[in-house]
């Protein structure tokens, strides 16, 4: 998810993907830790995604 499209999302939408991203992340930790995945760059990927989210999220918050 690019930053374009995380900065037109509402607070709510924000937060709905922010949990549904941070499952995913944990999901694809546990999936890789069994066996690996074929393509473990997407644990990164997912991780980067949830700091993105996280950090627009708190700036919304404080202004």
């Amino acid at each position: 998810m690019k930053q374009s499209e995380i900065k037109e999302l509402s607070i709510e939408e924000l937060k709905e993907k922010l949990a549904d991203l941070k499952k995913e992340h944990a999901d694809l930790k546990m999936a890789h830790a069994v066996t690996p995945l074929e393509n473990p760059m997407q644990i990164r990927k997912t991780r980067r995604t949830v700091a993105r989210l996280a950090t627009e999220l708190t700036k919304r918050e404080v202004q």
